[in-house]
């Protein structure tokens, strides 16, 4: 899982789409097509966003639901925060850590 998680982090496309969908989450594909191409100046197509958003989802990071003939998109952190637990940050300098 982790190794799908850093493929979607490594593009910079899916980067800008998560940040979208931080400022606004539960958005349609028509949604953040206009968001992409309004507020950044991308020039990618449906099908090119569609295909972004299928890596997302396959590393967590994207849930969809469906509400009739509608598509929503919700970032999921959840994938991150383990990253992160994975890996922890280590405590204060000048405490020694005991060993049983």
């Amino acid at each position: 899982m982790a190794e799908d998680l850093f493929k979607a982090l490594a593009d910079p496309t899916r980067r800008v789409i998560l940040d979208e969908l931080v400022e606004k989450s539960g958005q349609t594909l028509f949604e953040i097509c206009s968001r992409l191409a309004m507020r950044h100046q991308l020039a990618i197509s449906r099908q090119g966003v569609s295909q972004h958003l299928a890596v997302l989802e396959a590393a967590g990071l994207v849930e969809t639901r469906r509400e009739g003939r509608y598509k929503f998109h919700d970032l999921n952190t959840a994938p991150l925060r383990q990253i992160a637990e994975r890996w922890p940050l280590p405590g204060p300098p000048g405490r020694e850590e005991s060993t049983p």
